[in-house]
């Protein structure tokens, strides 16, 4: 994982989000890059740019990272500004990234919930959705859901460098594993490949939802990793779903990638 992007605002969660994921780049080596988007390009808008580098640049500072202007082999900090619609943006600078990391909007109607969906369904890499109150160190003990579909093995791929440095790794299947797919035993065996150990819980599978969080906070775990809309996304949205459980109600860090 060499490069982490993370839309900048001057927003208190943003900042949290910010600390997170210069905490993992140290850990895993990677450079950060902070974007401030903005939809207009007047010069009120403007001044919230100049805060939002201002709040970038302390807190690479304080996470020793050095500003740079231009991408270099070794790990640094790169600022970028871009004017237009989530969903353009998004599809620009969101693919060359390995990782996105967001913070969960307190709104589902405004501009930061726009950028986070645009994020999930618009670029085709990892995303990790960050609470309004987060911790800064995450991924020491990772919950996987695992429901054997493409979406949650696209998922656990970009995630191998965070499972590598685990503490401890929880594979969580929620009722019978009777679809096509790769079972729990496949997917701990590829881990092992890895040089990953893991641990396997299955649950009964009445309400995927509330098994899946319980068996998160029994386990201690501070990331859950998972799939994103293995069901088309409008039908999710309207009728529920884990994917809008996860982003929408569950505070907990999750790690998500959509196909």
């Amino acid at each position: 994982m060499s490069l982490i992007l993370v839309p900048v605002a001057d927003r208190p969660e943003c900042a949290r989000a910010l600390n997170s994921a210069f905490d993992l780049g140290r850990r895993l080596g990677a450079t950060i890059l902070g974007c401030h988007m903005r939809p207009h390009r007047v010069q009120a808008v403007k001044r919230g740019s100049a805060r939002a580098l201002a709040l970038y640049e302390k807190i690479a500072a304080e996470n020793a990272y050095v500003l740079s202007r231009r991408a270099k082999a070794t790990p640094t900090a790169l600022w970028s500004e871009r004017v237009g619609s989530a969903d353009t943006l998004m599809g620009i600078v969101g693919p060359v990234a390995d990782l996105i990391v967001v913070s969960r909007p307190a709104k589902t109607d405004g501009a930061a919930d726009a950028f986070m969906m645009s994020a999930l369904v618009s670029t085709g890499r990892p995303v990790l959705i960050l609470p309004q109150r987060s911790r800064k160190r995450i991924g020491k003990r990772v919950c996987i859901a695992w429901d054997q579909s493409v979406a949650a093995s696209i998922a656990v791929t970009p995630g191998i460098p965070i499972l590598q440095q685990a503490d401890e790794v929880t594979i969580v299947t929620c009722g019978p594993e009777d679809k096509p797919g790769p079972k729990a035993t496949l997917l701990a065996r590829y881990l092992t490949s890895w040089g990953i150990e893991s641990r396997r819980v299955r649950t009964r599978g009445h309400d995927i939802e509330k098994e899946l969080l319980g068996e998160y906070r029994k386990a201690g775990s501070d990331l859950l990793i998972g799939g994103a809309y293995s069901r088309s996304r409008w039908r999710e949205r309207v009728f529920g779903g884990t994917t809008e459980f996860l982003i929408r109600k569950a505070r907990i860090p999750v790690l998500l990638r959509h196909v």
